[in-house]
């Protein structure tokens, strides 16, 4: 039998009451306000004396302080007392509709199981059902490695996009929520909005499956694209890779290291809006940086399909790509911005607001580059025809609308 790409999972929840609080319970992905130590303040103060997924995650934030060791290995106990006091509620062969209102208002639906992680490649040029979006930076998998390896439990903030652009597979579930049973219902903290979960039937389930199946037959190679969370697929999925390696003569076909928990999501769905990542570089000649471009883009003032826009000592100027070396625009400046930066002096940063990059592009020896958002219906035929797109080449909202914590699987 083959096994299906996306299944149920043994899913675990605590069980409500004086002591556990919803709202307590959930917060936000780790790898958000990584420049915001007063933000993960505010939880550990919100969260103080009672048991939260906070206790279970390493916030990026804390990557390079000198205690790392100790956090991980104090999040690798409290998930051994959480499981050893009977904290968790076991819903085997789950799966989990989920509904979100996001900070702006915008109502976000998704299904929760777990995803194959032999149907999961994030390496350029992969052919596998499941595929990175963005290009994975390799050094963010190790320490993140360190914590799941030796973890008993897994908290991802996977959430993965389908191309369902008849809105048939995950939004045909909330029809029937009436008849589900409801498992939380919660505000956020600190600003997530709303959150809602209802377990799904077997015959619910078996009723989704066929949709989404039924949507896949159509669908190419790529099958199931990441929309967040892809370092943390990728960190599963290198775990799973060492054990296989380290245990050569054990049967890992139904281990739960091979799977990983996640949320799927529609790429249509009105709550995700993609907006671009802009770019600044800073202590270059930006004079030799843009004689550089114009010659390998063949830029010029001529209206093609692809552009970006220049910022520089106040200045702001539209050049067309003449030249394009990928799909998107995106990608033929990052291409090229790569080459230069390794030969020549400069730093690269990444940034979302329009207005930060001006004010960074004003002084001497830096150049902005507004880059046009992307339109989501591109994502999954210029990953086919790109392998990945470059990194940071779109957000799909507000670092408050992240995914918050909320169910786990055991992977031990």
């Amino acid at each position: 039998m083959i096994q299906p790409v996306f299944s149920s999972a043994e899913i675990l929840l605590p069980w409500w009451d004086e002591d556990v609080c919803q709202k307590n319970w959930s917060v936000i992905a780790c790898d958000q306000f990584t420049s915001s130590p007063e933000y993960w303040n505010q939880a550990e103060q919100l969260t103080a004396g009672s048991p939260s997924s906070l206790d279970l995650i390493l916030p990026e934030i804390y990557l390079n302080q000198p205690d790392l060791e100790g956090r991980i290995q104090k999040i690798h106990q409290t998930m051994t007392e959480y499981w050893d006091n009977f904290l968790f509620r076991v819903y085997p062969d789950a799966m989990v509709y989920t509904e979100r209102v996001q900070s702006n208002g915008i109502l976000r639906c998704g299904i929760v199981g777990k995803i194959d992680l032999e149907a999961y490649d994030y390496h350029p040029g992969s052919s596998s059902p499941v595929r990175a979006t963005e290009a994975t930076v390799l050094e963010r998998i190790p320490p993140r490695m360190k914590v799941r390896e030796h973890a008993m439990l897994e908290l991802p903030h996977i959430m993965i996009f389908i191309n369902d652009a008849e809105c048939s597979v995950i939004e045909s579930c909330a029809a029937q929520k009436a008849e589900m049973q409801k498992l939380y219902d919660t505000d956020l903290m600190l600003g997530g909005g709303h959150l809602t979960g209802y377990l799904v039937s077997p015959e619910q389930q078996k009723a989704f499956l066929q949709r989404l199946d039924t949507l896949l037959d159509s669908a190419g190679s790529l099958q199931f694209a990441m929309g967040d969370g892809n370092h943390s697929l990728a960190t599963a999925k290198a775990c799973y890779e060492a054990l296989k390696q380290k245990h050569p003569d054990i049967d890992f076909s139904d281990h739960p290291a091979r799977y990983a928990l996640a949320e799927l999501v529609n790429l249509h769905s009105p709550a995700f809006e993609f907006k671009a990542i802009h770019r600044i570089i800073t202590e270059t000649d930006t004079e030799i940086l843009m004689q550089y471009l114009e010659k390998n883009l063949a830029l010029s003032s001529e209206p093609a399909e692809q552009y970006f826009t220049v910022i520089r000592e106040g200045q702001k100027q539209i050049y067309y790509i003449h030249q394009p070396c990928a799909s998107l625009a995106v990608g033929s400046l990052q291409n090229q911005l790569d080459a230069w930066l390794k030969e020549n002096p400069g730093k690269i940063d990444y940034i979302h607001g329009e207005q930060t990059v001006a004010r960074l592009a004003q002084h001497p020896g830096n150049i902005g580059f507004l880059l046009p958002d992307m339109n989501k219906n591109l994502l999954f035929p210029s990953v086919e025809q790109d392998g990945v797109l470059p990194r940071k080449t779109f957000s799909t909202g507000l670092a408050e609308d992240k995914r918050y914590y909320m169910e786990c699987r055991r992977i031990r």
